[in-house]
């Protein structure tokens, strides 16, 4: 005879599993370094250069130290070799360089940053690191308009680098310009508004994503995509106006190129989208004059043709190997004799990633970074318009979160025709972090090194996502990839 019991076999409820300290503090110092690179001349502007670099250089001690203890799986036959051939390139030119010290110590940040962003791939997931961007992201959005609110509000006038209050010979120097109430280009922490308009830009795709995967908090996600917008209007970059139009043309292809149900019916997307590219390219060049002055600039770029004929000038007396690498440049360095002024200010850059490449690593330098290019953009496209699929089975769900890379490279692709940006700080952290990612975890939530952080971190696993030792034999790259690197 049954007995009712209220005391039932099965093992008492327990609370779910949550992250360990070790756990959370390695995503907060991820968060960290991403801030770091996303912020850029804002810590040189207000802790100086020598504060700066011992923040950088401790920053990537302290990186290598927590990869060796941390161990992170990593599959290094699917690192970004085109990447790393760059990197060696660079620091191959040390032996020719015209100005050693300077590619010496542009050389130690090139490590750093390429480490950085290795370390950042293999230690957290795709959701992760989705989280950790947009988290970086809020911090420089957030002390970007409270620094401008601070100068207009208790300052009432113009600053200069290193909370200096004096006037300067000309307003391309101050730090910030004492323009939020007066309608006027803000600068945000970093000092530039053509650096403020990219990351802003970048913010608003960021915070979008997360609110189509479905991130919690969504009210705030809003607010923080209404501040980013005010932010990437009042900057005013004609830049990154064009890389904000780049991105939604992308993002209509890839989202069209989704609804494809077979191979063969992609053709006509791909089609429109030359047709549109190489419309746009023309319109640009023939109307030119019309377009820059509606956006309120010059037809020479800002003065930044006559940069590029200095450069190329300097280009044409080494074409093969160039001068040595430099980025960025390092007017400081006697030896540096690249000295091209603007606005009587010595630039320390090209303002075109490729010209800027063919002065310091000859066109041998610019073929490589064109293959790193052609391979992130390659894999990132594919990453996001191809269905997630390891088995037989053809109808998984795409995620939001594979959008981010391709959009970035967008972004990249067309700052790097009036800036050089791309080639440091947070455009060659993305780069060779996303290029490495797809490459070492092709989808979301899937395979070892997925798997492995994700249940250390006590988060959920998909169900239908496959046993990570059978991983191992299973494709480990989206359908159509293309370039090995």
């Amino acid at each position: 005879m049954a007995v009712y019991s209220k005391h039932p076999a099965s093992a008492p409820p327990s609370p779910p599993i949550r992250e360990k300290t070790g756990h959370l503090m390695l995503r907060a110092w991820c968060i960290f370094v991403l801030f770091m690179a996303f912020s850029g001349t804002a810590w040189i502007n207000a802790f100086g250069e020598l504060a700066t670099a011992v923040i950088t250089i401790g920053g990537g001690i302290l990186t290598v130290i927590l990869w060796i203890v941390l161990r992170p799986p990593v599959q290094y036959r699917r690192l970004p070799w085109f990447a790393l051939a760059y990197v060696a390139w660079a620091t191959l030119s040390l032996l020719w360089s015209a100005w050693p010290q300077t590619t010496a110590i542009t050389l130690l940040l090139l490590y750093i940053t390429t480490t950085q962003a290795l370390f950042i791939g293999s230690a957290l997931t795709w959701r992760e690191l989705v989280r950790a961007i947009a988290s970086a992201l809020k911090w420089v959005m957030a002390l970007s308009i409270l620094f401008e609110l601070w100068v207009s509000v208790f300052i009432g006038q113009p600053i200069l680098p290193g909370f200096v209050v004096e006037k300067a010979d000309d307003p391309i120097e101050y730090w910030s310009r004492n323009n939020l109430f007066d309608g006027g280009r803000l600068q945000g922490i970093m000092g530039n508004a053509n650096l403020l308009g990219p990351v802003a830009l970048l913010a608003i795709i960021v915070f979008a994503i997360r609110l189509a995967s479905g991130a919690p908090r969504r009210a705030f996600l809003w607010v923080w995509i209404a501040l980013s917008a005010f932010l990437f209007v009042r900057a005013s970059s004609a830049t990154a106006y064009v890389a904000a139009a780049a991105v939604v043309i992308v993002l209509i292809t890839v989202l069209l190129m989704r609804r494809a149900e077979r191979p063969g019916a992609r053709t006509k997307y791909y089609v429109a989208y030359a047709l549109v590219g190489v419309g746009g390219a023309v319109t640009l060049v023939l109307l030119r004059d019309r377009i820059f002055t509606a956006l309120g600039r010059s037809a020479d770029l800002t003065g930044r043709e006559g940069i590029w004929e200095q450069v190329l000038a300097r280009t044409s007396e080494r074409p093969w190997v160039g001068w040595g690498f430099a980025t960025p440049w390092m007017t400081a360095d006697p030896a540096f004799d690249v000295h091209i002024t603007d606005h009587g200010v010595l630039v320390m850059q090209a303002h075109n990633m490729w010209i800027d490449v063919s002065m310091q690593l000859g066109i041998i330098g610019v073929v490589l970074l064109g293959l790193v290019y052609l391979a992130f953009v390659w894999r990132s496209w594919f990453f996001a318009v191809d269905r997630p699929r390891w088995d037989l089975r053809a109808d998984r769900p795409y995620s939001p979160l594979t959008l981010l890379p391709t959009l970035v490279g967008a972004i990249l692709l067309v700052q790097g025709l009036a800036e050089s940006g791309p080639l440091l700080l947070w455009g060659w952290l993305l780069v060779a972090m996303f290029g490495a990612k797809i490459k070492q975890s092709p989808h979301v939530g899937v395979g070892p090194a997925e798997q492995t952080a994700a249940i250390e971190r006590g988060e959920a696993v998909a169900p239908d996502a496959p046993d990570p030792a059978a991983v191992g034999d299973a494709p480990t790259r989206p359908r159509h990839a293309g370039p090995g690197a």
